[in-house]
């Protein structure tokens, strides 16, 4: 079953890690965030060393279709944030699939 990891549950975990109080762990998340989301806006990559990194694409207007109707539509061109996972993650996401499998 998959589950959510939600900011709270982050925030109480590194609060236990740390010793801090959960609200200087929220705050300071809140600020990673916020300096995350101002280099994205501006265009930047952003790296987080051992996770990964997220930048900012363009996407270019194509043609969509309801699946429903099967009526064609224009999708307009748009920037997005694309993921991009280390080495480390991907090598441990593959272990732990092969130990699944």
């Amino acid at each position: 079953m998959d589950q959510t990891v939600t900011r709270a549950a982050l925030s109480e975990s590194a609060a236990e890690a740390t010793g801090l109080s959960r609200y200087d762990i929220a705050q300071i998340a809140d600020r990673m965030f916020e300096l995350i989301g101002e280099a994205l806006k501006t265009g930047e990559t952003v790296k987080l060393t051992g996770f990964g990194t997220l930048e900012v694409r363009s996407r270019a207007e194509r043609v969509g279709r309801n699946p429903r109707t099967g009526d064609e539509h224009r999708i307009a061109p748009r920037q997005t944030v694309v993921f991009i996972p280390s080495a480390r993650m991907r090598d441990a996401l593959d272990h732990l699939a092969s130990e699944k499998a």
